[in-house]
C-alpha cells in the first residue's frame, strides 16, 4: 500500500481564505493587523498573535462602506483559520466613535430605491454578523468610542466588550428609516428584561458605557481622560449610585449646567483621550484566553454563541428582504434626511407631517416625499 498520500515532515497547510486586496490603511477601509502576544510584564511572546481588525473610516465615525463590510469577512474568516492567532479584537480608528453602524452616505446616494441591491448588500452585512459568530477564536469587541446602530449590533455579535468610559450605545434605526434588524432585535431580549429590550430598541435613547455595565451588557469600563497626570471619569454621567425621586440614577447623563459643563470638559480633552487601561484590560482577557485549552475554550464559547445565534439564524434572512423592501419608502426618506442634514439643518424628516399624509390615505410619490423633508437653509 503506498502512503504517497501521508503529509510529508513539517509540511503545513495554507487555510487563509483572503489575501490584502481586502485590507488597506487609507480611509475608509479596514486594518488587519496580527499583533503580537503580550504577557502581563509587556513581553511579546514568539510565534503567537493578536487578529486586530479595525474599521477604519473615522471622517464618518467608522460607518462602515460596502468594501469595510467585505474586509471585515475577510479579517475574521482569516483570523478563524489562522493556528498562530489567540483571539481577535475589533474596534475602531480615534477617539469618538467605535462605529455607527452603515454608511448613510452610501445608503442614501447608491442604496436608496435600489431595493434588490440593498437586499445584496444585507447578504453582506448578514455574512459579516456570521464570521463574528462563527469565528474560530474568541473574539473582543474593544468600544473605543460612541458604538450605535449597526455598530451596536456587530458589537453585541462579539463575546466579550471592554469599553472607554466615554462611549455611548444605543440604536438609530426608527428614528432615521430603519429598524434594529442587524441582530440587536435578536440578541437584546436573550440579554435584558422584555420591556428594556424593547425600550433600547425602539427609543433611540442613548446609553452610557456605566449603563451597559450596569445592565450586564459590557464587561468593564475604564476612563480615557487624562489630565494633569490623572484620570478623570466622564464627566457628563452620574457615576455615583444613588437614589432621586425613587430611581437609581447611575450611569445616566447629568442635566442642566452640570451636564454642560461636563460637555465642554470633552471638547477640551477628548481629542486627547488616552487608551492605556482600556489596552490593558484587553491585554489582560486574551493573556486569560492564551492560557486555556484552545479546543475546550471555543466550545464554551459557541455554547454560549449558539443561543444568540438561534434567534440570529432564525430571522436574519427575513430580515434581509424586510431591509430590502423598506429602502423604497421610509429609509429612502430617513437617510435622505440624515444625509441632507448639512443643507437642511435638520436630519429626521418631519413626523408629523408624514403621519398626517398617511392618515389622508396619500400616495407614498416624490411629491409626498418632499412634503416631509427638510427645506434649504437660507
Amino acid at each position: 500500500m503506498s502512503l504517497d498520500w501521508m503529509p510529508r515532515e513539517n509540511e503545513v497547510k495554507d487555510h487563509a481564505l483572503h489575501r490584502n486586496p481586502h485590507w488597506g490603511k487609507q480611509a475608509p477601509s479596514i486594518i488587519y493587523e496580527k499583533k503580537p502576544l503580550i504577557d502581563p510584564d509587556g513581553n511579546f511572546i514568539p510565534k503567537l498573535f493578536v487578529a486586530w481588525i479595525t474599521l477604519n473610516n473615522p471622517k464618518q465615525f467608522n460607518s462602515y462602506t460596502t468594501d469595510m463590510v467585505k474586509g471585515a469577512i475577510a479579517g475574521f474568516e482569516n483570523a478563524s483559520l489562522d493556528r498562530s492567532v489567540v483571539a481577535v479584537v475589533l474596534t475602531g480608528v480615534g477617539p469618538y466613535a467605535f462605529c455607527t453602524g452603515g454608511n448613510t452616505r452610501e445608503y442614501s446616494e447608491f442604496y436608496s430605491k435600489r431595493c434588490d441591491e440593498y437586499g445584496q448588500y444585507m447578504e453582506l452585512f448578514n455574512h459579516m454578523v456570521d464570521s463574528i459568530l462563527a469565528c474560530k477564536k474568541p473574539v473582543v469587541c474593544r468600544v473605543n468610542g460612541m458604538r450605535v446602530a449597526g455598530g451596536q449590533e456587530i458589537g453585541l455579535a462579539c463575546d466579550i466588550a471592554v469599553s472607554s468610559d466615554l462611549a455611548i450605545f444605543g440604536q438609530a434605526g426608527p428614528k432615521h428609516g430603519s429598524a434594529p434588524a442587524g441582530g440587536s432585535s435578536d440578541f437584546l431580549p436573550w440579554f435584558l428584561t422584555a420591556e428594556d429590550a424593547m425600550w433600547n430598541c425602539i427609543s433611540c435613547e442613548m446609553w452610557s458605557s456605566y449603563k451597559m455595565k450596569a445592565k450586564g451588557m459590557i464587561s468593564k469600563v475604564v476612563p480615557v481622560l487624562k489630565v494633569d497626570g490623572k484620570w478623570v471619569r466622564n464627566p457628563t454621567i452620574i457615576t455615583d449610585k444613588y437614589l432621586e425621586d425613587g430611581e437609581i440614577v447611575y450611569g445616566e447623563y447629568k442635566t442642566g449646567q452640570d451636564f454642560q459643563d461636563g460637555r465642554a470638559f470633552l471638547k477640551a480633552h477628548q481629542a486627547d483621550a488616552d487608551f492605556e487601561l482600556l489596552d490593558k484590560e484587553v491585554n489582560d482577557i486574551v493573556w486569560k484566553f492564551a492560557n486555556l485549552f484552545p479546543g475546550c475554550l471555543i466550545k464554551s464559547i459557541d455554547g454560549i454563541r449558539q443561543k444568540k445565534k438561534f434567534f440570529w439564524d432564525t430571522m436574519k434572512n427575513d430580515h434581509r428582504h424586510w431591509l430590502a423592501a423598506n429602502m423604497g419608502g421610509e429609509a429612502f426618506l430617513g437617510f435622505g434626511a440624515f444625509n441632507t442634514k448639512k443643507i437642511t439643518g435638520q436630519d429626521t424628516v418631519d413626523f408629523i407631517k408624514f403621519r398626517q399624509n398617511i392618515a389622508d390615505s396619500q400616495m407614498w410619490d416624490d411629491k409626498m416625499f418632499a412634503s416631509v423633508m427638510g427645506k434649504p437653509r437660507e
